[in-house]
């Protein structure tokens, strides 16, 4: 970023230390040329945009306070955290955000010091920096640890774990919610920015202190004084759920008052133990599109300015997620037991139109993915049939109760996972690599991979037809273009799809990885097969494929162990098949952002690299062969 009048003071500032060595009266000025550059280089990268938006005051406070990199501010999620990017030293490549090779999505470690943990799934912040404030303790450290938690990620299980362990160890930590949905929270304004400087100030924290010790001799009106304490403050502010946790809550405070922030968090400093400031900032301030409808500017393309998002009503190609959309509530239509819960993600998983026509029957649990699986299996041991919306990557947060809560019990919930595969800017936090791995292993599940959208939508339907939990895993995006049959038919359990006969070697390709191995079948004369299903495996195909072709290949966009092509390697060894075979899939290491074009490639699952690997694995056989064929 070359200087220039539009950013005079944001130009001089390389790093928090820069910002700190500014006079207080210029934080005001600096806030709005961050939000003016997060416009400027959000609208031409796009990129998370109203979230940052929100915490430009916030972030500016916090570095202008606090010693980092050496006190330790631990951002939850990441979609917040653009202006702490911003000052950092990282704004000259911002453009760069979410696009290959360039700045990642979310904080993360390797890329500054400044980032104290990587994320990506949400409502980790309090825990990681209770961690940072222990090692803090243990070690000597003056350092200070903070946990900025906010656009719905405090509605997590997680999160109300860590704040239960933080107030009975009474450690030195401050979390501050971050509220931009008015949630739980009140007015605010003079008033309430005047109360929270009370409460964090040293008269009130001394009284306070003072009276717990003389009247927690007198039990009876310790109790007394106790309870009034709690319903005074409950008239005015909602702490008393934090004040039960152990935190002295502080707040709500308008997050976009510098001055009551910087005047209160000067307060905080100096209290011990565990505080929680409530900040109420508004998604998306500062650019009226995004204050109007934040949903729509959570997280955007490229767009001008001057005119915000506009729609060109031209509709595309049905992606997806659309497919699922549409089939759910047609499926809905057809059978009133079914129920669709999603863990907060009803836009990205296709619900919206279900809600809109089934209130009734969908079920947003927020971020609680646990929650999400366990009462799905509540909803289907009294007869509803429960489909659970979620990305492929938040479904690792509910393992343990897709384990125990419904394979074990072999109960009737369909799994659709979205975003399974690469998924492009989101990067490895969101990258869906492991599903077939840990779903395949688990007794009464069935496991579907389509190759594409019709397939998508007969999966759909044949996994709500079982009496027992299926999963039917899709990637983001558009598929080949397949014609979507309005007619569901289920399709024959385990059973595979033949598309093309060859010689020599067969490709056995799962889900969307069809696409190039048809395409390297044809050129190299392969046979070609559509698996669909990962289990039950089509294994009397598999032992017929072993035995006339001199190679099988199984490719995969899940990563190679544990995968599909595992479970192909497993039919061969328990039916003493000794073949020649090859799987191929994601590498053993973590794809980076960029598009899914890019991390395909990178990842060797493109045609011509996967065609490479198919001509060296044939080359290899032909020379294994050339000295017996010159003995012969």
């Amino acid at each position: 970023m070359t200087p220039s009048s539009h950013y005079p003071l944001l130009d001089k500032i390389d790093s928090p230390a820069d910002l700190r060595a500014l006079p207080e009266a210029c934080l005001e000025q600096v806030a709005a040329e961050v939000r003016a550059f997060l416009l400027a280089s959000v609208s031409r990268s796009g990129g998370h945009f109203a979230a940052g938006l929100g915490s430009v005051e916030l972030t500016v406070a916090l570095h202008y306070l606090y010693n980092t990199p050496d006190d330790r501010i631990v951002w939850d999620v990441g979609h917040q955290a653009y202006p702490h990017k911003i000052l950092t030293g990282r704004k000259e490549r911002l453009h760069t955000i979410r696009q290959w090779q360039g700045l990642a999505p979310f904080p993360k470690r390797e890329e500054s010091e400044y980032d104290t943990f990587s994320v990506g799934h949400s409502s980790t912040s309090i825990s990681a920096a209770l961690g940072m404030a222990i090692a803090a303790k243990l070690t000597g450290s003056n350092r200070r640890a903070v946990a900025v938690i906010g656009d719905g990620a405090m509605t997590a299980g997680v999160a109300f774990e860590a704040l239960n362990h933080a107030g009975d160890l009474n450690t030195d930590l401050l979390v501050i919610l971050n509220d931009n949905n008015m949630s739980i929270s009140p007015n605010v304004g003079a008033l309430s920015n005047r109360f929270a400087q009370i409460l964090s100030g040293k008269l009130y924290t001394t009284v306070r202190e003072g009276s717990k010790k003389v009247l927690s001799q007198m039990p009876s009106v310790w109790e007394l004084a106790r309870r009034a304490e709690e319903h005074v403050k409950g008239l005015i502010v909602p702490g008393t759920l934090f004040e039960e946790f152990g935190f002295n809550y502080i707040g709500p405070i308008d997050g976009h008052d510098l001055d009551a922030l910087v005047h209160t968090l000067r307060n905080v400093q100096q209290l011990r133990g565990p505080q929680l400031l409530h900040v109420i900032t508004k998604k998306g301030k500062g650019y009226a599109p995004a204050e109007a409808d934040p949903v729509k500017y959570h997280g955007v393309s490229p767009f001008d300015p001057e005119q915000g998002i506009v729609s060109s009503g031209k509709k595309g190609a049905p992606n997806y997620s659309d497919i699922f959309g549409a089939w759910v509530c047609d499926m809905a239509a057809r059978d009133r037991r079914l129920v669709a819960i999603t863990p907060a993600m009803r836009e990205g998983s296709g619900l919206v139109r279900f809600e809109r026509e089934y209130p009734n029957r969908y079920f947003d649990v927020a971020i609680a993915e646990q929650h999400s699986v366990n009462v799905a299996a509540g909803m289907a041991c009294d007869g509803l049939k429960p489909v659970v919306a979620i990305y492929s990557t938040f479904l690792q947060r509910g393992y343990d109760q897709v384990i125990h809560d419904v394979a074990n019990q072999n109960l009737p919930v369909l799994f659709a996972l979205d975003r399974a595969g690469l998924v492009g800017a989101d990067g490895p936090t969101h990258n869906g690599s492991y599903d077939i791995s840990f779903l395949r292993c688990l007794p009464n599940m069935t496991v579907m991979t389509p190759a594409d959208e019709n397939e998508c939508r007969q999966m759909l339907y044949t996994g709500f037809t079982l009496d027992s939990p299926a999963a039917v895993r899709y990637p983001r995006g558009t598929g080949p273009g397949a014609t979507v049959e309005t007619e569901m038919t289920a399709l024959p359990i385990g059973k595979a799809d033949v598309r093309r006969r060859g010689r020599r070697g067969a490709i056995l390709a799962f889900g969307v990885m069809l696409a190039p191995a048809l395409e390297v079948g044809e050129r190299l004369d392969l046979t070609v097969v559509n698996m669909r299903f990962v289990k039950p495996l089509d294994e009397s195909l598999v032992l017929e494929l072993a035995r006339g072709h001199e190679l099988l290949v199984t490719i995969e966009e899940n990563v190679i162990a544990g995968g599909a092509g595992s479970a192909v390697n497993e039919c061969l060894a328990s039916h003493g098949v000794v073949a020649n075979i090859a799987n191929y899939g994601l590498p053993d290491r973590l794809i980076q952002h960029g598009s899914r074009e890019e991390m395909l490639v990178d990842a060797g699952l493109d045609a011509a690299s996967f065609e490479r690997f198919v001509r060296e694995r044939l080359a290899a056989l032909e020379a294994k062969d050339a000295p017996a064929a010159r003995r012969a």
